[in-house]
C-alpha cells in the first residue's frame, strides 16, 4: 500500500482535509456538518467527510450538473433610431 502525498484527495476525509478541498475554514466546516447543512458522518467523536458526498453536495448547491441545456435566447430589440434632422 502506497502512502498518502499531502496533497492527495482521499476519499474519507477529515475535518482539516475537508476544509481545504472545499476552501472553507475547518471552524466554518464544523459548523455545517453539526448543523446537518453539509453531509458528513462521525466515526467515534470526529467528524469524517466522504468526496464523492462533498461532490454530489456541490452540484446540488451550484444548481445542478454542468451538462449543457439548451434554452432558446431571443435577440435582444433595439428601440428604433430616429432619423436625423
Amino acid at each position: 500500500m502506497k502512502a498518502a502525498t499531502r496533497n492527495e484527495v482521499r476519499e474519507v476525509m477529515d475535518i482539516r482535509q475537508a476544509a481545504s478541498y472545499l476552501g472553507i475554514s475547518p471552524d466554518t466546516l464544523y459548523k455545517y456538518a453539526s448543523e446537518s447543512f453539509i453531509p458528513a458522518f462521525k466515526l467515534g467523536n470526529r467528524w469524517r467527510f466522504k468526496k464523492s458526498r462533498l461532490d454530489d453536495w456541490m452540484d446540488q448547491q451550484s444548481g445542478g450538473s454542468y451538462q449543457a441545456e439548451t434554452k432558446e435566447v431571443k435577440p435582444r430589440q433595439r428601440k428604433p433610431v430616429r432619423a436625423a434632422r
